[in-house]
């Protein structure tokens, strides 16, 4: 199916995961549409398929409700901006990509305009503020879910849906050599355990869970001298703020300009923030320690919403604890590197988690490009019936 009339597509993507969507589903749109147009907001790597965008992704990086509240009116203005642009000169289609509470907005006042809209990533409706499926319905022409469990609410309320599966589950191979990821970082010659320590892209989630990291590999240090840890910096900003943050708690680790996959592979196990990388350290069959520290208000205020028993997406996804979860005052030192340690050692006898983890795998192989730009034009071609 290639399409070759001209279309123009504004797409939203607020953070390094709807970078990497939004990149694939961009090479997708251009193989069916070769003269399609981008723009919008957007990464580097949603920028090197070709998006313009209008401002740097990481304006609209923030998470937590209180901590939304002090970047409230940049927001507000980046999004009318949007909204101005596309009344101006109506794009063939809006997509949104993730960062719901930013694009379902935009999404609803341009649905009311008449502009075809499309969001990428279903919010957690199954989870938490399941009263947002009516808004999201008044928001969105066609839903593009990731995961196979989302479909029955948006069947249920009549929402055209289609699972894509996710890219991450595309891109990477079912099975992923540690020794070959060692040399393309350049590690050298590996005596000891090799630990990965993500503490997020974010700059306000570096800024909560750095520190705490650090420490942790102060304590698996004491434990395995021989120990080598990797940190992946999502940019120079994170760079030198994970720098700082070392130099004051007096450890050391291999910082590495991004490069979170190859990361993550060259690992025996991973120390996470919760989010997209603890699926990604699921797909390169990683065992790993979630853990998650935000607002105090921000958690009490979600822990009485949220109707589901995990946060993690592996564990999500299996309906059972694959992986620890360790959140909020359960995050200290002591018990991430217990539980660090614990997980690495016992991983490889376990031959029932990397099954599942492997299953879980190919469940979320789809061609999630590919899916998500057909679906699209689909829609875009009934409207025109």
């Amino acid at each position: 199916m290639k399409v070759t009339s001209t279309a123009r597509y504004v797409l939203v993507a607020g953070e390094a995961s709807g970078d990497i969507l939004g990149a694939n589903l961009i090479k997708h749109l251009k193989a069916l549409q070769p003269n399609a147009v981008f723009e919008g907001i957007g990464g580097p790597l949603m920028e090197a398929e070709g998006l313009t965008s209008i401002v740097p992704m990481d304006r609209l990086s923030v998470m937590g409700l209180v901590e939304v509240l002090g970047r409230l009116k940049e927001l507000l203005a980046i999004r009318k901006r949007l909204y101005q642009s596309c009344l101006a000169n109506p794009p063939t289609a809006f997509i949104g990509i993730d960062s719901p509470d930013f694009n379902l907005p935009l999404a609803r006042k341009l649905k009311q305009a008449g502009i075809p809209t499309v969001h990428y990533v279903s919010p957690s409706v199954w989870a938490w503020r399941q009263k947002r499926i009516f808004k999201i319905k008044k928001s969105v022409d066609l839903m593009l879910a990731l995961f196979p469990f989302e479909l029955p609410i948006y069947h249920q309320h009549n929402i055209p849906v289609v699972c894509v599966g996710h890219t991450l589950a595309d891109d990477i191979p079912l099975e992923s050599d540690p020794q070959q990821a060692r040399e393309t970082l350049n590690l050298g010659p590996i005596t000891g355990p090799v630990f990965a320590i993500l503490p997020g892209s974010r700059e306000g989630e570096v800024a909560r869970l750095a520190s705490l990291f650090a420490e942790t590999i102060k304590l698996i240090k004491q434990q395995e001298p021989q120990a080598t840890f990797l940190m992946p910096a999502a940019n120079q900003a994170r760079r030198e703020q994970i720098e700082t943050i070392l130099q004051e708690v007096n450890v050391q680790a291999v910082i590495t300009d991004g490069q979170s996959r190859t990361v993550m592979a060259a690992a025996d196990a991973i120390l996470l923030a919760s989010g997209t990388a603890a699926l990604e350290a699921m797909l390169v069959k990683r065992p790993m320690v979630v853990a998650y520290k935000v607002n105090r208000l921000t958690f009490a205020i979600m822990k009485r919403m949220i109707k589901v028993p995990y946060v993690s997406l592996p564990n999500l996804l299996a309906n059972e604890t694959l992986v620890p979860e360790l959140l909020q005052d359960e995050a200290v030192p002591e018990s991430l590197a217990t539980r660090l340690v614990q997980t690495w050692q016992s991983f490889r006898q376990d031959k029932k988690i990397q099954q599942k983890y492997l299953d879980l795998h190919q469940m979320l192989r789809k061609n999630a490009g590919e899916q998500g730009a057909k679906a699209i034009i689909n829609m875009l071609a009934d409207k025109e019936v």
